[in-house]
């Protein structure tokens, strides 16, 4: 049984609504979803949970609520999301992206681009399913290159002002550690439909799976040796 924390809202055309409810069937367990971001501000509430789903394109969070969420991963608690909800969350605050691993700056092309989502890992995560196509925004993001990438794009759908710099395999899918919990990302989702069905779907599941499992496996272990005085963001 998983305890989660879907928190959807932020710009509209990502649907969050729909985004959280399609994350909320992926879970069996003691699932809260709410509409706001107040849920950030209770601390100690955070590290009860054994997974955190934002889906919050944009919008604000203040310092203190973004080190409560950083802090309760930080013990175990997994980070999951997709998308702008959780890559292009919060863009003002920088440890909100150190967490997650990457920060939207484009989708050359917007809606509607036609491009290959690649695996490039063995990893149980996305083991078994295929190269597969999507039409959606393609996303261009800044990247920690610590994050361990489990599929890509080539970045040459659509010619824009970047073009000159030649096109780029774009990380679309990557895991990471955050202390002892474990984050998962993926850039699909634009429109649930993008992520409802097929091997978007089970790439998705799979990720958020992960990411809850992590609480448990985190239990016993010292956060301390990670621990170091002073501000570090």
């Amino acid at each position: 049984m998983t305890k989660a924390l879907i928190v959807w809202g932020g710009w509209d055309g990502h649907e969050p609504q729909k985004v959280a409810a399609l994350f909320q069937s992926m879970l069996d367990g003691d699932v809260t979803v709410t509409d706001t971001l107040e849920c950030f501000d209770d601390a100690e509430t955070l590290k009860t949970y054994d997974l955190i789903i934002p889906v919050w394109t944009d919008g604000t969070i203040s310092r203190e609520a973004a080190s409560n969420v950083a802090e309760a991963v930080a013990h175990g608690t997994g980070l999951a999301g997709c998308h702008g909800g959780m890559c292009d969350a919060f863009r003002s605050s920088p440890l909100w992206q150190f967490m997650t691993g990457a920060n939207w700056v484009a989708h050359p092309g917007g809606d509607g681009v036609q491009y290959r989502v690649q695996i490039t890992s063995d990893d149980p995560l996305v083991a078994g399913i295929p190269d597969f196509d999507v039409t959606s925004e393609q996303y261009y993001l800044h990247i920690d290159p610590a994050n361990r990438v489990l599929a890509t794009t080539r970045t040459d759908a659509v010619t824009w002002y970047h073009s000159p710099n030649g096109p780029v395999d774009m990380p679309v899918v990557w895991t990471r550690q955050w202390g002892l919990g474990r984050v998962y990302y993926n850039a699909l989702g634009h429109k649930a439909d993008v992520i409802d069905h097929g091997p978007a779907y089970e790439m998705l599941k799979r990720g958020v799976l992960w990411a809850a499992a992590g609480k448990a496996a985190a239990k016993g272990r010292d956060l301390a040796p990670l621990q170091s005085p002073g501000n570090h963001w």
